[in-house]
């Protein structure tokens, strides 16, 4: 189990590429809602995220709206789910997503807490969390197989990750309340 969320966290991307995230949380009788923002600048592209997300009491994603400005646009994309593993990208189904529950942003160190809270994995348990994950560089939502595996019990928890498509493995720590404090190679919990 997590302690309740603080009103707000934010994180210093670094390595992968250098910029800063900012998130604010407010619970409220449909589960939780997330505002945030990201910037960085990444092989030469300078980018902002603005992100609102609505996950529900079970910590399944139920909305994401995510608006990406850059040099040369400013591009918008919505995603919604019923909360059973099926998803629609600006209204229309999106049958490759089939069997996500969460959505993972690639501007967004916060975004893996999602499977983490929604898992409520026991010591030593492990599960696939495939996502509906949206690139930052163009929006472009894909499907985004990630694993998980409990490590600790401590008052904060760790988790050995893995996603296949990007052959990315590391031992991610969370917060006691189930934000991520240090993602390798890619953030840093900073507040």
């Amino acid at each position: 189990m997590f302690t309740p969320l603080p009103s707000s966290a934010a994180w210093l991307h670094r390595e992968a590429r250098i910029g800063f995230e900012v998130t604010y949380f407010r619970d409220d009788d449909r589960g939780v809602f997330v505002e945030g923002c990201a910037t960085a600048v990444e092989e030469g592209l300078a980018w902002a995220i603005d992100y609102r997300l609505r996950v529900d009491g079970s910590w399944h994603t139920r909305s994401a709206q995510i608006t990406g400005r850059y040099p040369d646009a400013r591009r918008s994309i919505t995603l919604q789910s019923d909360g059973l593993g099926r998803w629609q990208v600006d209204g229309v189904h999106a049958p490759e997503l089939d069997g996500c529950l969460d959505v993972d942003l690639e501007a967004s160190a916060f975004t893996n807490a999602l499977p983490v809270h929604r898992l409520d994995l026991a010591v030593g348990d492990a599960a696939d969390a495939p996502a509906a994950y949206v690139r930052a560089a163009d929006l472009a939502v894909i499907r985004l197989p990630q694993h998980y595996r409990r490590m600790t019990d401590d008052a904060g928890q760790r988790y050995d990750y893995s996603a296949s498509l990007f052959d990315y493995r590391a031992r991610l720590d969370y917060d006691e309340s189930g934000l991520i404090l240090d993602y390798p190679g890619l953030a840093k919990r900073a507040a």
